[in-house]
């Protein structure tokens, strides 16, 4: 069941509200960003996430086909979502988990997480180690 959560950066400039479903799975993803930034997302459509302040505030980072913004506070340096298109041409928001400001530490360690392979470009498979992610 969707729920509405609040999140923000560190400093609290960037805020947003999602409605998500922690129960139909997060994700951790194995490509060069991904893994810098330690993401673990959640995958909404764009209609189901809402920015609340700090326009002004992001900074915008695209890589490799730029078909994903990574957005970023320029105050704090916080990834605290990402918009994007899929192969299919649909639109996602990906919520960055660790920015949400309500979830309990059982909402988050119950949900499941699917893993992809983003940097061999296998984003259907997992990658064959994913303890480091």
């Amino acid at each position: 069941m969707k729920k509405t959560y609040t999140g923000s950066c560190h400093c609290g400039a960037v805020r947003y509200e999602a409605d998500i479903d922690l129960a139909t799975g997060t994700g951790r993803c194995n490509c060069s960003i991904c893994r810098k930034n330690r993401h673990w997302g959640a995958m909404l459509q764009p209609g189901d996430f809402r920015l609340l302040a700090g326009s002004a505030d992001l900074g915008d980072y695209q890589f490799g086909n730029k078909t994903s913004h990574h957005e970023f506070c320029r105050r704090c340096g916080v990834h605290t979502f990402l918009r994007g298109d899929l192969p299919s041409g649909s639109s996602y928001v990906s919520v960055q988990l660790a920015t949400l400001d309500d979830a309990s530490d059982a909402e988050l360690a119950g949900a499941p997480v699917q893993y992809c392979n983003g940097r061999e470009n296998k984003w259907e498979e997992a990658p064959g180690e994913t303890r480091n992610l």
